[in-house]
């Protein structure tokens, strides 16, 4: 298979082909090329279709600022959408496709777009699809969304993996480039420490792709030798393949490696990319300037491209998009690129030089005063038409034409907090302005620079400043310093169809008729024509597009401005912003002490906030949860059961003033709470709202162990803080969370105690009388283990919860199983659990839902008047203690068959249903194995004095109505005989 456009030398690997496809055809290529430069060498000029019109694009660039060869690349699952061709490295198997194209991309039937372009202008879609409004929705919108998007998604599950990471230097230098080498050079050999970053995977920028010379070396060895003596420094680190995307505050950059882009699949436990957060108090900027087109006809043909790029083909890639080449210029480097493809034996046509002094050469033919205005060829250029300096017109028979317009700045991430460029007339470009992120500072042709020798010498000073570093700077190498300047040619006259954004189809047409129509603010021309909008970002466009605009508005380019440059620089896929978090991954997950004791037991899990929780454990025989949980309540009632509520917030609180700490902290009184006592507490918000429940526990004249609902315990502990340290500060009163210092089970059920009495050291006395209801302790269990014991209920049964060191808490989970098996003792979840408290008619999250008062829960005599506490006060407004207040109340069908659901409304039996006649809602439910019925809990207006009566739960979400009877809130045990036994 041969390469029918592959030139001598070049920086790629011969030794190694590289075979791929694209759009199912195989083609060969080698080690070091990218995409494009394997299909120019192929001689494949077409890799693509513009967005609006669906045009027939080849590459413009030889970058990441790329706008038209955009393909698809891998299949299955893997499929990668929108990658430029220009930056994808080439490996063994590669499969690419073009997209935005059907069904082929030689053939687009969506190419009819093109022949209707005089409807299609800019901003057509805000004049049309208007009327008739039933069209909308059945009609316009499905047409425009199937149109809409260049790629296409799998819609599988991304298999690669994605990470974040830190990292931390006292110089960040963006760009390896002659500026960048030479900044990581000075910095590095001064021992600081050093990381240089840069988005192509061979370090030297231009260098790479220019025949001049360093120090009598050519430039890329040059290059390569800087990079190899960076390697060999302990204290600088190398980051090819990283594109620092943003610049944001506190000298914070994020950067983003491709770690296995250029492999087939990653490697076994990499990443394919990483997304880095840099900390750098100075920065470089060494980015380098990107080549601007001219306008003029028909200037989006495939084989069209920018001088600079077709260079860097035939000098780095040995590769040429066609045998006979034109250049269109108005500037010297437009002849750099006629005499290097020269040199490699590529024919040139001529070169067009708007120009009337521009420099002859004896190699190739020069058109000096000339303009090209239009071009030819369908899927590929073939001629190129040429207003000679006379009038007269001429044509020229080329399969490319290379266009330099100049040279602009890469002045983005000195934007990226706001700052605003400045405008530098001798380059007629923008340059950084005087408001920079701080700590940054810009080098060589990021900053107007463009010289090698300035790009070297602006490097290594800006280096030794931002270092303050003192000395006499080293001897920059030798290297051309050649003046640059550039005399602006936007676009050609009398052009109709002069395209500024290629991906975008946006014309010069297009800008005209957006100060037409006065649309002439830069951020107006934007949005109206999309100019800049594609994922380019405006790197090749927004300059022609802002000098037509200021031409037609009659002022400088500098009162024109520019928009706004935002993160991220370069395309970013979302999958890097995640990292690993997606699936299990999303958040940190917290396991219980009894956790891998659980899975062996075949238990399913709940997330519970960051907590993995048991939610049921099935047995053998059982299809449906219901199952299990039904049989986990009724095991538990009958005889014992154990549930891990390790979960539930421990906070520690000890000192002199930790009774009184806590009178304030919660309504209801702890001051007189005797040691060895648990009491419930409830806990308000400063605005008498309840924040949360639990107990706290005296184990100490100044010790206690505070307990919190699994959802607030952090929130819980946050507020005690600041109640320590803002209000109380002069009290003596430590607080420390101990929630994961403590292994914590619920044991439950009649024969709770006796399988306790079987762990619990014999010194230790737990019956009735000597450890009764609300007791509290420190004890010895199997042998002399420290250990917190609680008799405490969640579930209306006898209980306790016992409480270990976590090292020892899987330990203890199976010791209780296993003296547990003459009671039939059985693991519950947080299902059962929940089943059971509802049963009790406890109160949890769904309750204290950050709504509900103590009087709305019936805990409003809870609210002491003796003493002062957070939200007391506030808890006493008359809008919350009204007659007919929301109170809680218990709710069962009268129909022990029908359903209860959450969230549905309580109307009278009779009347309307609607919001004005609203009684309440229910806020829990489930099915009661107990009294074999849907039973739950919720809010009734004056709920107190409305037991017995019979109501309508109504939700008309799931289109639900159910007659209701509305009882108390205990369904099971409401003397509360059970927890005493």
């Amino acid at each position: 298979m041969t390469q029918k456009n592959r030139l001598q030398g070049g920086q790629i690997d011969r030794d190694i082909t590289l075979k791929f496809t694209f759009d199912g055809k195989q083609y060969e290529g080698h080690q070091g090329d990218t995409l494009a430069s394997a299909l120019l060498a192929n001689d494949v000029r077409l890799m693509g279709r513009s967005f609006k019109y669906h045009r027939p694009r080849g590459p413009l660039t030889a970058g990441s600022e790329e706008p038209n060869a955009i393909v698809e690349l891998r299949g299955g699952a893997r499929q990668e959408p929108n990658t430029r061709a220009t930056t994808a490295e080439l490996y063994n198997g590669l499969m690419a496709k073009s997209q935005n194209r059907w069904p082929s991309l030689a053939f687009d039937a969506m190419a009819i777009n093109d022949r209707f372009s005089n409807f299609l202008t800019a901003g057509f879609y805000y004049k049309t699809f208007m009327w008739p409004a039933a069209f909308w929705e059945k009609l316009y919108e499905p047409i425009i969304r199937k149109a809409a998007g260049l790629g296409s998604l799998s819609m599988k599950d991304d298999p690669d993996v994605y990470d974040k990471g830190y990292r931390h230097c006292d110089l960040l230098i963006i760009g390896a480039g002659p500026s960048g080498l030479m900044a990581a050079l000075t910095a590095g050999r001064a021992g600081k420490e050093v990381i240089l970053a840069d988005e192509d995977f061979r370090m030297g920028g231009r260098l790479n792709s220019e025949t001049l010379r360093i120090d009598e070396a050519p430039a890329a060895d040059w290059a390569a030798q800087a990079v190899a003596e960076l390697g060999t420094m302990r204290n600088v680190r190398l980051m090819p393949r990283t594109t620092v995307i943003g610049a944001f505050d506190h000298g914070i950059y994020g950067a983003v490696e491709r770690v296995s882009d250029h492999l087939h699949t990653p490697d076994a436990g990499k990443p394919r990319q990483i997304l880095w957060r840099i900390y750098a108090p100075k920065t470089i900027l060494c980015a380098g300037a990107t080549e601007r087109p001219i306008a003029f006809e028909n200037n989006d043909r495939p084989g069209i491209m920018l001088a600079s790029a077709i260079r860097s083909y035939a000098n780095r890639w040995a590769a040429t998009p066609a045998k006979r080449i034109a250049i269109f210029t108005n500037n010297d480097d437009g002849h750099k690129t006629a005499t290097d493809l020269h040199a490699h034996g590529v024919q040139i046509a001529a070169v067009v030089d708007t120009r009337a002094d521009a420099p002859l050469n004896e190699n190739y033919h020069v058109l000096r005063g000339a303009q090209v205005v239009d071009t030819k060829g369908r899927l590929g250029l073939t001629f190129a038409e040429v207003k000679q300096a006379d009038g007269t017109m001429r044509t020229l028979e080329c399969g490319a034409l290379g266009v330099s317009g100049g040279w602009n700045p890469n002045v983005h991430l000195t934007c990226h907090q706001r700052g605003r460029p400045e405008w530098n007339e001798a380059l007629a470009a923008f340059v950084p302005g005087g408001t920079l992120p701080p700590g940054m500072s810009v080098a060589g042709a990021a900053n107007g620079d463009m010289s090698t020798h300035a790009a070297l010498t602006t490097g290594a000073a800006a280096a030794k400043k931002a270092l303050g570093l003192k000395g006499k700077a080293a001897k920059a190498p030798h290297a051309e310093d050649a003046p640059v300047t550039q005399t602006p040619f936007w676009y050609v006259e009398g052009c109709s169809r002069a395209w500024l954004d290629q991906q975008n189809d946006v014309t010069v047409k297009d800008v005209k008729l957006s100060h037409q129509e006065g649309f002439r603010s830069v951020e107006h021309l934007k949005r109206y024509t999309t100019l800049g909008m594609a994922t380019d970002q405006g790197k090749t466009s927004n300059m022609g597009g802002l000098a037509i605009m200021a031409e037609l508005a009659g002022k400088a380019i500098p009162e024109v401005g520019t928009t706004i440059f935002r993160p991220p620089y370069t395309p970013t896929a979302i999958g890097v912003m995640a990292g690993r978090m997606k699936g299990m991954e999303f958040h940190p997950t917290r396991l219980t002490p009894s956790h891998f004791w659980a899975k062996e037991r075949g238990a399913v899990f709940v997330e519970v906030g960051n907590w993995l929780r048991a939610q049921w454990f099935p047995i053998e025989g059982e299809t449906h949860w219901r199952e299990s949980v039904d049989r986990e309540v009724k095991a538990t009632r009958n005889s014992v059961g154990v549930c891990d509520c390790t979960t539930l917030g421990k906070i520690d609180v000890q000192g002199t003033d930790a009774a009184t700490f806590l009178n304030k902290v919660y309504c209801n009184g702890f001051a007189k709470l005797a040691v060895g006592k648990t009491r419930y507490g409830l806990m308000l918000r400063e605005d008498g709202i309840a924040m949360d429940d639990g107990t706290a526990g005296r184990l100490a004249e100044d010790h206690f162990v505070v307990t919190t609902t699994t959802a607030n315990a952090a929130k819980v502990y946050q507020h005690m803080e600041f109640v320590r340290q803002c209000l109380f500060p002069d009290m003596d009163a430590q607080l420390i969370s101990t929630t994961e210092a403590w292994a914590q089970y619920a044991v439950a059920g009649p024969n709770s105690r006796k399988l306790l009495q079987k762990i619990v050291d014999p010194e230790f006395d737990i019956s009735n009388d000597a450890f009764p209801f609300m007791a509290c302790g420190n004890i010895t269990v199997c042998g002399g283990l420290r250990a917190r014991l609680f008799r405490i209920s969640f579930s209306g049964e006898l209980a306790f919860e016992i409480a270990v060191p976590s090292r020892y808490g899987d330990a203890l989970m199976r010791k209780l199983m296993q003296e547990g098996k003459e009671f039939d003792v059985v693991p519950y979840g947080t299902e059962a659990l929940g089943v059971m408290r509802i049963e009790k008619g406890h109160a949890a999250g769904n309750e204290l839902n950050g709504t509900t008062t103590a009087n709305n829960l019936g805990m409003g005599r809870m609210v002491s008047k003796a003493k002062d506490s957070i939200g007391s006060k506030l808890s006493e407004r008359s809008g919350l203690n009204e007659d007919d207040a929301l109170k809680q109340v218990g709710i069962k069908p009268v129909d022990p068959s029908k359903r209860i659901t959450a969230g549905g409304h309580l109307m009278n039996a009779d009347g309307p249903v609607d919001a004005k006649h609203d009684q309440g809602y229910v806020t829990s439910a489930a099915f009661s194995p107990t009294l074999n019925s849907m039973i739950g809990l919720g809010f009734l207006k004056d709920g107190g004095n409305r037991l017995g009566e019979k109501m309508r739960l109504v939700s008309p979400v799931t289109d639900l109505t159910v007659a209701v009877e509305i009882v108390s809130a205990h369904f099971v045990d409401p003397e509360g005989e059970r927890v005493r036994a």
